[in-house]
């Protein structure tokens, strides 16, 4: 567990991250449990435990294995036409955004996005099917055995985060975040300024590859009052 010290300019100064290895969480796991066991003696009051939602997702069982997705041919055909690293470069993630929202709405929106490109705007797939694609990662990146599973989005995320607290006395969020610099809370206990969370984790400190450190504790070093919290709790 090597300290990460955060030194972006848009990060207060003395946020230090610490990735922690946890086991392979599997279906059924009780994770809030296997996260505190995990940062006894690292976390403590003031700090804040970052839990990937993709490990929170898998503990949940919200997960759906590739092969038994048949894609249609519209997942296919947008399929092709998608970034190596986007979600829906895979039919089978397509297939699960059409079932969520029908074939008109996705057709609507690849037009839309087509669009958009040839006025220079990128990303309006995305802003048109919000949710419904925010909340699948695509099958390639996680550990065996789920290197074939779709993760889906988690089940109350801020009940998560809260029960974390309660079970480590560390502030808790539930964080989606990747490679591309970016990173979106999407649960938190009470008391955490979600803002900074999300900037203290733009590099992602959790590790998109075989790291197996679904967990981050945030710690502040520096004088002053803990930018991490709106309030102290």
């Amino acid at each position: 567990m090597r300290p990460l010290a955060v030194r972006r300019p848009e990060v207060p100064a003395g946020i230090v991250a610490i990735p922690v290895r946890t086991p392979l969480v599997r279906s059924g796991d009780d994770l809030p449990a296997i996260v505190a066991a995990a940062v006894r003696g690292i976390a403590r009051a003031g700090d804040v435990v970052a839990v990937s939602e993709t490990a929170v997702a898998i503990a949940q069982g919200e997960f759906v294995v590739a092969e038994t997705i048949r894609p249609s041919r519209l997942a296919y055909a947008l399929s092709r036409h998608a970034g190596a690293l986007a979600t829906v470069s895979q039919p089978e993630s397509v297939q699960l955004v059409i079932d969520a929202v029908g074939a008109p709405k996705v057709v609507y929106a690849a037009a839309m996005h087509v669009l958009g490109r040839l006025r220079g705007r990128r990303g309006v797939f995305y802003e048109i099917m919000g949710e419904a694609i925010a909340a699948i990662d695509g099958y390639t990146g996680t550990l065996p055995p789920f290197e074939r599973a779709i993760v889906l989005a988690p089940r109350e995320p801020d009940a998560f985060a809260q029960a974390v607290y309660t079970a480590t006395g560390s502030g808790c969020v539930v964080v989606d975040a990747n490679d591309l610099e970016k990173a979106k809370v999407l649960g938190a206990s009470t008391g955490v300024d979600r803002a900074v969370v999300e900037k203290a984790l733009l590099d992602n400190p959790h590790g998109n590859g075989d790291e197996q450190t679904p967990i981050v504790v945030l710690k502040w070093r520096a004088a002053g009052g803990n930018p991490l919290w709106e309030t102290r709790v």
